[in-house]
C-alpha cells in the first residue's frame, strides 16, 4: 500500500484539521482520495485522457497554492471540484489563465448558466403560454404532450369526439405559436405534433 492510500476514507474535517496543522502527508491523502474524481470530472469536459491528467493535476496544484486562504466553508471536496470545474472550463474555452480566481472558486462554477437561464425562462414562457389557452385546448395539450395520451384516450377523457380534440390540438399548437412568437420555443410547437 502506497502513501496516502490507507487515508483514502479520511474525513474532510480530520483532512483540514491536518492540513492546517502542518501534516506533510495530509495533502498526499487529499490526492489518494480525490484523483479519481478530479480525473473524471476533467475527462468529462474534455474527453482527452492527457489533457483530464492535465487539468486534474493542476487543480491539485492550484490546491495546495491556495490552501493558506480556504476558510473550510466548503468541503475539501467541494472545494477541489470548484477548481477543477473552473479549471475546465478556461479549458473549454482555449486558456487556462494565472489567476488566483480559480484556486480560491470565486468564479461561477455552472458550466452554461446562460443557456440554462435562457432555458427556464423559455420554459417559463411555455408555462404562461399554455396556462393561457382556453379550458379545453390547454387540456388537450396538457393530455397529448405532458401526459403523452392519443387522441382517443383524450376524447373519453374530454367526453368529446376524437374529432374534437384534433381540432383543439390544431388550434392550441397554433395559439401557442403565436403565444411564444420571440422567445424560439415556436419550433418547439413543431415537436409536439
Amino acid at each position: 500500500m502506497a502513501a496516502g492510500e490507507g487515508r483514502v476514507h479520511e474525513t474532510d474535517e480530520a483532512l483540514l484539521t491536518r492540513l492546517r496543522a502542518g501534516d506533510a502527508s495530509a495533502f498526499e491523502a487529499v490526492v489518494w482520495k480525490y484523483q479519481r474524481d478530479l480525473y473524471r470530472l476533467a475527462y468529462r469536459f474534455t474527453r482527452n485522457m492527457e489533457d483530464a491528467k492535465d487539468l486534474a493535476q493542476e487543480a491539485f496544484l492550484r490546491a495546495y497554492r491556495a490552501l493558506p486562504r480556504f476558510d473550510g466553508r466548503s468541503s475539501v471536496y467541494t472545494w477541489l471540484y470548484r477548481i477543477t470545474l473552473n479549471l475546465c472550463l478556461n479549458h473549454r474555452r482555449g486558456r487556462i489563465p494565472e489567476g488566483t480566481a480559480e484556486a480560491e472558486g470565486l468564479a461561477d462554477p455552472a458550466p452554461g448558466a446562460l443557456d440554462a437561464l435562457a432555458g427556464a425562462e423559455r420554459e417559463a414562457a411555455v408555462a404562461a403560454a399554455i396556462a393561457s389557452l382556453p379550458p379545453q385546448q390547454r387540456s388537450t395539450v396538457i393530455l397529448r404532450v405532458q401526459e403523452g395520451l392519443p387522441h382517443k384516450a383524450i376524447a373519453e377523457i374530454l367526453e368529446c369526439s376524437e374529432g374534437t380534440v384534433k381540432a383543439n390540438f390544431f388550434h392550441a399548437i397554433r395559439n401557442l405559436r403565436e403565444r411564444l412568437r420571440g422567445y424560439g420555443a415556436e419550433e418547439g410547437c413543431d415537436a409536439m405534433r
